[in-house]
């Protein structure tokens, strides 16, 4: 009899315009039990409507949000100008990790020094990662 653990976190929200990104982050992220329900978002705007409609609604809320740096129209900068805004209940409920390919230390730098980051971490997302994160928490 095998009894399963529940998971690690409610929701967890993924903001990436990859389709392949956001398969394998959310595969990973269900097969390791680190999130009961994934939110994929294609766009940062979408992403962001989401969290401004639900910023009363906690059980809504994600605890963990993975976003992509380099998307079309919203950049994952703009998506934290934007975060940045948000109502404070928020911000503290929601944690955000950058997620990206990029190797420009510029923007490794840029996303580190984001006050609303928790950290920088390049793509694909790994079980690893995913534990780290639970274990600082």
């Amino acid at each position: 009899m095998s009894t399963e653990e529940p998971a690690k976190f409610e929701t967890v929200m993924i903001i990436d315009d990859n389709m392949i990104d956001l398969y394998i982050a959310s595969r990973m992220i269900t097969q390791n039990n680190f999130g009961n329900k994934v939110l994929l978002h294609t766009t940062a705007e979408e992403a962001i409507k989401y969290l401004q409609h639900n910023q009363d609604t906690i059980s809504e809320l994600p605890q963990i949000i993975f976003v992509d740096i380099y998307m079309p129209l919203m950049s994952g900068f703009e998506f934290l100008e934007a975060f940045d805004k948000l109502p404070d209940s928020l911000k503290n409920y929601t944690k955000v990790y950058v997620i990206s390919s990029t190797i420009d230390n510029e923007d490794i730098d840029r996303s580190s020094n984001n006050k609303n980051v928790v950290s920088f971490h390049v793509k694909p997302i790994t079980k690893e990662f995913l534990d780290r994160i639970f274990n600082k928490m």
